[in-house]
């Protein structure tokens, strides 16, 4: 963990550059010192089909969800999500300045017990 995962309606495609925005969030979790490089990911997924607000076609969103594991302090918590949020909110700025964006972030944290992994990119990056 982390995990940082991207739901957003399709019509930000055109625009949004969202290769480059995991590209830097991604950045930010390693900046942050809480999470070791092996275990980041960000991914994004484009939602063909949504219902925003007033239905105008222009309105658009932008979801993230963080899952980390346990055990990080409520400051370190509230400091990665302030982060990642100023990074989308950078991101985003030209549709953040229209009345027609949703941008949201919330922080989960995955209970050890209900989580199996398997790793094979930790041995080889620990190595380095």
């Amino acid at each position: 963990m982390p995990h940082l995962s991207i739901e957003y309606s399709a019509n930000l495609e055109a625009g949004g550059d969202l290769g480059q925005l995991c590209s830097r969030l991604r950045e930010t979790l390693l900046g942050s010192g809480l999470f070791e490089i092996g275990a980041i990911r960000v991914r994004a997924r484009p939602c063909p089909h949504y219902a925003i607000a007033d239905q105008l076609p222009q309105n658009a969103f932008a979801d993230m969800i963080l899952r980390i594991g346990t055990g990080r302090s409520e400051a370190d918590k509230t400091k990665i999500g302030k982060a990642l949020m100023a990074c989308a909110e950078t991101h985003f700025a030209a549709q953040l300045a229209q009345p027609h964006f949703a941008l949201s972030l919330e922080v989960q944290e995955i209970s050890a017990p209900f989580s199996w992994k398997t790793n094979a990119i930790h041995p080889r990056l620990r190595t380095k």
